[in-house]
């Protein structure tokens, strides 16, 4: 499966086989001030919208990191001379100019003059900018008209008060959703020169309020539609960098985004796409941790669980060709089934999008059907946890829509029964095993106690008591840590159908 990229490609960099495509970014503008326009999308995507997508020709599908979306911000502070009940309610243009003037014959201003004129000059520009937009269709001109209001508004605010962070913040929006009126072979203006201002205020706005996360993460955004611009240059790797740096400050100041983790690992993964080889595999792997860590805020955000298995995928594909020396590393058969396991579960929660139900296609057979996933775990004897290490076995376990089994293979026959002591009709045969009902999970979580083997230790907290079990080391773990979560997910989402479907079907 091909991919055409506006902007810019995600790629995993494999050849000949196609691969699934990386999802759109969650790219979320926040505004700060209540009189701002309501949450929703401010960039158009063609193939991965949060409503129904458009259909795709076969293998190949438009795909775009950028999708916007707004959420409110915690710090609203009134500009410095306004009254704070003011902000909530329209200003006509008459009263914006008469502002203009008392603030001009205001001899008590605390600012200089000099600064009065370096901010004019400043906003001048970036007027000048914003005016020259005309929009590409009657509903992009008629956004441009409210975007031009809100920035003289934000330019009144900065030159009575230049250093009023939240002008600058919301001005830098204006300039970035601006820069998406813009018809792409424009050139006066060109949306670069619209995203250079918005990084410019964005900037000024962080410096003066430290802060201010959301600007941080804003700014990442106009500085990754600055590097989709460049392809794969130099210059695009500098602005990638930027950009992981500016999401990577906008998670240290609200770590609770899995937006933000999402983004990051997008930008880190098109970082991987220009870097030399030998710096490649490093990036990718935080790119991983990145989607795994917004996965494990938010276990049916969607977007990242995608995204997570096209990077996956991307790994196997280079560990194939290049090989790997370390015979501990994932092999990449296992790397291929990893990326399956995500791509059918991202495709369960949302079966509706193309771009899921394409990649669907190319990785069903990857998966260990007609279970979701398999492997080995250390178990202790069946009902009896606290037993002695020795009495603990390494034995085979799979994954459905129904529950996690252990396998217990008798004169190869398998026997099975679940925690509550059911059994099947099977006889001469030790008949004790695992068995741990999706509906029945409380909680799965990773547990580091002296009462386990050696190991990674998994802990799946159940309304029949707790299960324990040891992973063969903690990457292995974090695998089924994922599965088993993203199968309850599903389940609690009332997708287990579609699931079932995906791997018995």
């Amino acid at each position: 499966m091909s991919e055409t990229i506006e902007g810019s490609e995600l790629q995993n960099g494999f050849q000949p086989q196609p691969r699934p495509e990386p999802e759109p970014e969650s790219e979320l503008k926040v505004e700060s001030q209540p009189e701002q326009q309501p949450e929703e999308e401010l960039k158009p995507e063609p193939v991965v919208t949060d409503v129904d997508p458009k259909p795709e020709p076969n293998n190949e599908s438009s795909i775009q990191s950028n999708e916007t979306t707004k959420q409110a911000s915690t710090d609203q502070v009134a500009p410095p001379g306004r009254r704070k009940d003011d902000e909530n309610r329209t200003f006509t243009m008459r009263e914006l100019l008469s502002e203009l003037k008392s603030d001009e014959d205001d001899a008590g201003s605390p600012y200089s003059q000099e600064n009065t004129q370096c901010q004019s000059y400043q906003n001048n520009a970036a007027m000048e900018l914003i005016n020259s937009v005309t929009g590409t269709d009657e509903e992009g001109r008629s956004r441009q008209r409210i975007l031009i209001y809100a920035a003289r508004r934000y330019a009144t605010a900065l030159e009575r008060n230049p250093e009023d962070y939240d002008a600058l913040y919301n001005w830098a929006l204006v300039l970035q959703e601006s820069a998406d009126n813009v018809s792409p072979d424009s050139t006066s203006p060109s949306k670069d020169a619209l995203l250079e201002e918005a990084c410019k205020k964005y900037d000024e706005a962080t410096r003066l309020c430290p802060t201010l996360h959301d600007a941080f993460y804003n700014w990442a955004i106009a500085i990754s539609d600055r590097a989709k611009m460049r392809g794969r240059t130099k210059e695009a790797e500098e602005l990638w960098e930027q950009a992981t740096k500016n999401y990577e400050k906008a998670v240290q100041l609200n770590w609770n985004s899995p937006q933000a983790l999402n983004n990051w690992g997008l930008a880190l993964q098109e970082l991987s796409a220009i870097v030399p080889a030998r710096e490649k595999q490093k990036i990718v792997r935080t790119a991983i941790s990145k989607f795994r860590a917004a996965i494990q805020l938010q276990f049916d955000f969607h977007r990242a669980i995608y995204n997570l298995g096209t990077v996956l995928y991307g790994l196997a594909e280079d560990t194939l060709r290049q090989g790997s020396p370390n015979l501990k590393e994932v092999s990449p058969d296992e790397l291929y089934s990893q990326s399956a396991i995500y791509i059918a579960a991202a495709h369960a929660l949302k079966p509706n999008y193309s771009v899921y139900s394409s990649a669907l296609r190319l990785v069903r057979s990857m998966l260990p059907l007609p279970h979701l996933k398999d492997g080995y775990l250390t178990a202790p004897p069946a009902g009896n946890s606290m037993a002695p290490h020795g009495a603990w076995k390494r034995t085979e376990f799979f994954l459905n829509h129904e529950a996690l089994q252990q396998v217990i293979r008798v004169d190869q026959r398998q026997i099975t029964r679940s925690l509550s002591g059911r059994t099947s009709d099977v006889t001469d045969m030790d008949k004790r095993a695992i068995r741990v009902d999706i509906p029945d999970i409380v909680s799965v979580s990773a547990c580091a106690d002296l009462t386990l083997p050696p190991g990674a230790g998994l802990c799946i907290d159940t309304t029949s008591g707790q299960v324990f079990l040891v992973a063969d080391s903690w990457e292995s773990l974090d695998g089924w840590l994922d599965a088993i979560r993203l199968v309850y997910t599903i389940y609690a989402r009332g997708k287990t159908d579609i699931l079932a479907g995906i791997i018995t079907g």
